[in-house]
């Protein structure tokens, strides 16, 4: 793949289209992000770092030709769409199709997808990302999955259905405590990333089940405690309580009982990626003092109501 056109980044002002378009440019390649709105304090923060910018958006797919027009390889996170009912299948769909449609009629020569974990009987993650991706093969010659699990950074903020983050010194999620629960760095995320449009050769065809470590909640959340001096704790959600917040949250509470686990081989992606984290790495980086400050903040704040 030739170096001298740019690599367009979708979800660049996002955490795993950030992490790459940073990564790449550190690398020396041209960027060019793509953007709903190129006047945005995130999207001008990476034209500052040497990303070029341009406007598209998957709800207007006549706005994406002219986006990739020109760009030798397409980062692809997957456009996903939520409504008051949920994760919404079938926009998802359509934004996926209508990007993976433009890159097809531009001529874009190899495409990095990233989506999330597969499952035993759940091969794409979830019904919209198998979907995008069994188009995105029909369309494009040259395809690299990526299928990271949960990520390390979501201990710093919650989902769009409440779960996630820290609150009062509780983490609360769907799994059991005390067993072991795959997670990556976001920044590893782009690292194999970095690898396949490096070697699209290797890589091209291959699907690669990404994680680094894999904590028990009641681990990971000691770690937490000992790495930034604030205790946290864990709970895990019972099935009402997932079900309250979101259904969709509930049935795969209701999968992970059954036994369906990520599978992830951390081993094997660490002689692909010698410097893959784990989450102790992650929290001596960025990611003790990121918690410490969020954390701390929110105690501060709970003060002040109290």
């Amino acid at each position: 793949m030739t170096t001298d056109h740019p690599v367009v980044v979708t979800g660049a002002t996002g955490r795993q289209g950030g992490a790459t378009a940073h990564r790449l440019l550190a690398a020396g390649r041209r960027v060019r992000a793509l953007v709903r709105d190129t006047t945005a304090p995130a999207a001008k923060a990476l034209e500052r770092a040497g990303a070029e910018l341009a406007r598209g958006d998957f709800d207007d797919p006549s706005s994406l030709p002219a986006a990739l027009e020109g760009a030798a390889a397409l980062f692809a996170v997957p456009p996903v769409a939520f409504g008051p009912a949920g994760s919404e299948v079938e926009r998802e769909v359509a934004r996926g199709r209508a990007l993976v449609d433009a890159a097809a009629a531009v001529g874009v020569e190899h495409v990095v997808f990233t989506g999330i974990a597969s499952t035993p009987g759940r091969p794409g993650g979830s019904e919209g990302k198998q979907r995008i991706e069994d188009h995105l093969r029909e369309r494009i010659r040259s395809v690299t999955v990526l299928r990271p699990v949960r990520f390390m950074s979501n201990y710093l903020g919650s989902t769009p259905i409440g779960v996630d983050g820290i609150a009062g010194g509780v983490h609360r999620h769907i799994f059991p405590p005390d067993e072991p629960a795959q997670i990556i760095a976001v920044e590893d995320v782009a690292e194999f990333a970095a690898l396949a449009f490096e070697r699209p050769d290797r890589f091209a065809g291959r699907s690669l089940e990404l994680a680094g470590d894999a904590p028990t909640p009641v681990e990971a959340v000691a770690a937490i405690s000992e790495a930034t001096g604030v205790a946290v704790r864990y709970e895990q959600l019972t099935h009402a309580e997932a079900t309250a917040l979101s259904p969709e949250l509930a049935r795969v509470r209701e999968r992970w009982a059954a036994g369906s686990r990520w599978h992830a081989d951390v081993e094997v992606l660490r002689v692909v990626h010698p410097g893959l984290r784990t989450f102790a790495d992650w929290l001596a980086g960025s990611g003790a003092a990121l918690l410490r400050e969020r954390l701390r903040g929110t105690a501060r704040g709970s003060a002040r109501r109290s």
